[in-house]
């Protein structure tokens, strides 16, 4: 309807027009509008539904493309100062120098480009990471979320900044439990987001320690577990607008009260219609005429303008903050709940400033939805600069006391890059993301190899890894094992094809004994160096105020006679009958051509009263009488003939493997034979003179706690045992083996100073303050005390020169197959060892023990 006025001549006429098409145009114009409106929103509604939709769905798949990382660092104490102080300052200054580190790497996440877009808005942004502290088990660990794509840039950011830090993939943890109670809370700003916070520069201690503690008192207390879950991403750059205006507007003189009241701050509704309607003031003519008073402003306020200035000068992260409790009652579940929110009011920055607000959702569903997928709430995020961040999440300190923090083990370094790619394999190195293998190449383990470690660390695995691969290849070898345990492992390994090749030198099996015959030599040289052993030997079984140098005397001519007839040599079973029997010494004497040997027996013991005699077979037989009378020992030992020859052994590249169980075999025993073995082995290795250097075929031999194994003379076996291709694998569990009584460390000295190869196991304290030095500056002390579980710090020989240390992880040990294991076993001992009844008879009608006089044993047991 339309109204229509006009005057016309004077009068006022007035018209009313109604046009049934015009009303027919306007109802529908208003249908329309109505339909339209309709439109819109069903279509706001409809998109509405489906983002939710889509983003709901989008945050499941998108778990089964993320990793879990762990993220470990050392806890090594660097120099503070002298005497071992440090002032506080200098130590404030430290940690906060410390946490800058991880500052530093934030501000790379923190300039990501921001996830933008129509997709990204449907289907919601899906470039955060999940930062965790994790209380479970016990311990306190430290976590990454990410995605696939991202893995490598974030762990690229941390190696950057923590260079020793260890970074694993994990499968995800599980803090809850089938009947325990879980509750958890959002941690929210309780003012404007640009109002900031305390941070760890104005603090007096770590930011995290109040948290860690919090955390610590759970996994004591056993009372539960926890976690903190900070979803981060990159704000976008616009989140700095609000923070310029009001600095601005209060530079300008508006008091800070204004500002805040404005809708610069927080909008109203009354101060929005004032704003779109265009209101004027409602000031009077002279308020108007009055001018304005600047605000002048407090030493606070200029302070809080400061911090916000230097805060929006940083890089700026949106944050969710989720907190769950787990444990099997209500009560501990919201106690510790309720600590770990406190644990955040250290950083409450109160007038002008901000803090954290705890927000328990009645229905916890949603909240711990987020929690498992971990899924960024828009609706309940945080806005904190990358300062802000770092100060509630940070990598744990070198200062950090709070206890039950899962720490990294010992550093690690990445293995040299001239690795060889073939040879004996020692183990591995994951590094970043790698996997190397690593090998020494054949000219390289002529130089020895050295393993140490405590017992438990591995170096049985690795010792049978390595001589089942030199086994597998067909190279000759020799095995020492004082427990047993490894030649069994090493037996089960041996290919079917070398089964005859097998020596299994087994002394506790006496129905079959094996002879060794020390005082078997086949040249004058040979005859010295075993007379030499023998005593070494017996210095190494007796303290050396028994021994002396009559002792010595006595021994060395009666061994060099017994010695005398390579064809029918004597026995360490045969020394009492030398001092008792004259027809006996005058049949070896006959082969005799050593003056001075055969003045012993002519001149001096010629002269010797048989009371003398009586008292220096007493004095002897008290060394050798354990062995005569041990019927074990008797019988490995006084056999003539040793069942096989180490030469042989060497040269035709046989698998010997010596088990000297000290439960069957007896310590003292085991200690001899071993002794005796290593021993046979360099003299057979020495004789390899008479054959040209390229015909000298390698020969590994292989000895576990070699320090009950070996003389003095091992630093003549390390020097020049290479030349004849003898190569050492030695083992041990701490250097203070190696020194004597008295303070001797002459082995521990030639074994640093001649060996290749080092591989360190977890040591004591005493020997890392040694063995640093080998691997300075790359690893130190407290790595070496503290090395991943089945690694070894190694320092490996390459084309004769050391390599860069580096830590290295054995492989497991491989099943293998029992039945071949006592096949080869039944094999050997029908093949090399001789019926007990023969061996007995042959001993007893040579040595002539029986015929002792009664008086010469009642002096044998009275010098006992």
């Amino acid at each position: 309807m339309f109204l229509f006025s006009a005057a016309l001549f004077g009068n006022d006429i007035s018209y009313e027009s109604t046009s049934p098409l015009d009303s027919l145009f306007s109802n529908t114009a208003f249908f329309l509008v109505i339909a339209g409106v309709i439109f819109i929103l069903g279509i706001f509604i409809v998109l509405r539904i489906l983002r939710i939709v889509l983003q709901n769905y989008y945050k499941q798949q998108r778990t089964f493309d993320r990793v879990v990382l762990q993220i470990l660092v050392p806890k090594e104490r660097k120099s503070e100062g002298q005497g071992g102080q440090v002032g506080q300052e200098d130590r404030l200054e430290q940690i906060k120098e410390e946490i800058a580190i991880t500052e530093s790497f934030l501000a790379t996440l923190a300039g990501l480009k921001v996830n933008k877009g129509f997709f990204n808005w449907f289907t919601g942004r899906d470039d955060y990471f999940s930062f965790e502290i994790v209380a479970s088990h016990g311990l306190i660990y430290f976590y990454i979320d990410t995605t696939k794509k991202m893995r490598t840039f974030l762990e690229q950011q941390i190696n950057a900044q923590f260079p020793y830090a260890q970074i694993d993939e994990i499968p995800d943890y599980n803090i809850f439990t089938v009947k325990g109670t879980v509750i958890g809370a959002y941690l929210k700003q309780d003012s404007h987001s640009v109002l900031p916070l305390k941070t760890y520069k104005e603090l007096d201690s770590d930011s995290l320690s109040s948290i860690l503690n919090a955390l610590s008192k759970i996994c004591a207390d056993k009372s539960g577990s926890a976690a903190i879950q900070y979803i981060i991403r990159s704000a976008p750059k616009d989140w700095r607008s609000t923070g310029v205006n009001i600095v601005s507007r209060i530079r300008k003189g508006e008091s800070f009260e204004d500002v805040l009241e404005s809708n610069a701050f927080k909008k109203t509704a009354s101060s929005f219609a004032k704003e779109v309607t265009g209101s004027i003031s409602t000031k009077t003519e002279k308020e108007k005429e009055k001018p304005e008073e600047k605000h002048i402003l407090s030493a606070m306020e200029e302070e809080v303008l400061k911090k916000i200035e230097a805060r929006i000068s940083k890089g700026g992260l949106e944050v969710t903050i989720r907190i769950v409790s787990s444990a099997e009652t209500k009560e501990s579940a919201q106690m510790n709940l309720e600590n770990l929110i406190n644990s955040y009011s250290h950083l409450n920055f109160y007038k002008y400033g901000n803090s954290f607000e705890a927000i328990i959702p009645k229905n916890q569903k949603k909240l711990l939805d987020g929690f498992i997928f971990r899924s960024f709430e828009e609706k309940r995020f945080n806005l904190l600069n990358i300062e802000e961040f770092v100060s509630i999440w940070h990598l744990p300190l070198h200062s950090t006391e709070s206890s039950n923090i899962s720490w990294m083990g010992g550093r690690k370094a990445p293995p040299p890059s001239n690795i060889p790619p073939e040879g004996l394999l020692l183990g591995h190195v994951k590094y970043r993301g790698t996997d190397t293998p690593i090998h020494i190449k054949e000219a390289d383990r002529r130089r020895h190899l050295y393993i140490i470690g405590k017992s438990g660390s591995g170096k049985s695995v690795l010792i049978s890894n390595l001589a089942i691969q030199d086994i597998q290849a067909g190279k000759g070898v020799c095995v020492v094992d004082p427990h047993g345990d490894l030649v069994e492992t090493i037996l089960e390994h041996i290919p079917a094809h070398r089964a005859d090749d097998v020596i299994i030198f087994n002394p506790s099996d006496m129905d079959r004994p094996l002879g060794l015959n020390m005082l078997e030599a086949k040249t004058v040289d040979q005859k010295d160096f075993a007379v030499q052993e023998m005593i070494g030997i017996f210095y190494k079984l007796f303290p050396p105020e028994m021994i002396g140098p009559m002792f010595e005397h006595n021994m060395r001519n009666v061994m060099l006679t017994l010695m005398a007839d390579i064809e029918n040599p004597g026995t360490i079973i045969d020394i009492p009958r030398m001092f008792t029997d004259d027809s006996f010494v005058k049949e070896y004497l006959k082969n005799v051509t050593d003056p001075v040997v055969r003045a012993f027996w002519e001149k001096e013991m010629a002269k010797t009263s048989d009371f003398h005699k009586s008292e220096m077979l007493g004095y002897l037989v008290s060394k050798v009488g354990r062995f005569v009378g041990n019927e074990m020992m008797r019988n490995i030992m006084g056999q003539q003939k040793s069942g096989f020859d180490f030469r042989q052994v060497m040269d035709e590249q046989k698998i010997l493997l010596v088990n000297l169980a000290k439960g069957t075999t007896g310590e003292v025993n085991s200690k001899l034979l071993g002794l005796i073995v290593v021993a046979k082995l360099q003299m057979a290795a020495m004789s390899r003179a008479d054959l040209p250097e390229e015909q000298r075929k390698d020969f590994y031999l292989y000895i576990d706690e070699f320090q009950n194994f070996t003389t003095d003379s091992i630093s003549t076996i390390l020097s020049e045992a290479r030349k004849y291709r003898l190569d050492l694998t030695i083992a041990h569990q701490y250097m203070g083996q190696l020194v004597g009584d008295k303070g001797d460390s002459a082995i521990r000295d030639a074994v640093l100073g001649n060996v290749g190869t080092l591989c360190i196991g977890r040591i004591g304290p005493e020997d890392a303050e040694v063995l640093a030095k080998e691997f300075a500056p790359t690893f130190g002390s407290y790595d070496l005390i503290n090395p991943p579980p089945f690694s070894y710090y190694t320092k490996l020989l390459i084309d004769n020169e050391a390599s860069k240390p580096f830590n290295m992880l054995t492989y497991p040990p491989q099943r293998g197959n029992k039945e071949i294991a006592e096949a080869i076993k039944e094999l050997s001992r029908l093949k090399y060892g001789r019926e007990r009844y023969i061996v007995n008879q042959e001993i007893l009608e040579r040595s002539k023990l029986g015929e002792i006089t009664k008086a010469e044993t009642e002096n044998i047991e009275t010098s006992l």
